[in-house]
């Protein structure tokens, strides 16, 4: 089973993409909208213009994941496109979307960090 780091950051590319694309072409939209490695071992996600397909790029040791979801009846939240940031997410953030959830509205428990004396 495939486990992400607690470093693993999920970037969302605004605004609509074309889900003909497939990982070579979405690898390359990484590198030219978001100016990111799509090597790095973080998660890359798009969305269709109908809101109801998603699309996450992973790499893992030596080759691509690609995994889709299409919803059959609901819209997943996304950015628009106007954003001049990239929309950065965590692991945990990216369940809530997946769930149909605003990210960027819920406010889940943040995480208890204790250092030794």
């Amino acid at each position: 089973m495939i486990g992400f780091g607690a470093q693993t950051q999920v970037y969302l590319v605004a605004g609509a993409t074309d889900m003909r694309k497939q990982i070579d072409r979405l690898a390359a939209l990484v590198v030219d909208v978001l100016a990111a490695d799509p090597f790095s071992s973080h998660l890359f996600v798009f969305c269709n213009r109908g809101r109801d397909k998603l699309k996450i790029l992973y790499w893992h040791n030596n080759g691509f994941w690609l995994w889709y979801r299409r919803l059959e009846r609901e819209r997943f939240w996304w950015p628009n496109g106007h954003e001049r940031e990239p929309v950065v997410l965590s692991v945990r953030e990216l369940s809530w979307l997946l769930e149909g959830l605003d990210p960027k509205r819920v406010q889940g428990h943040q995480r208890a960090e204790f250092g030794l004396l």
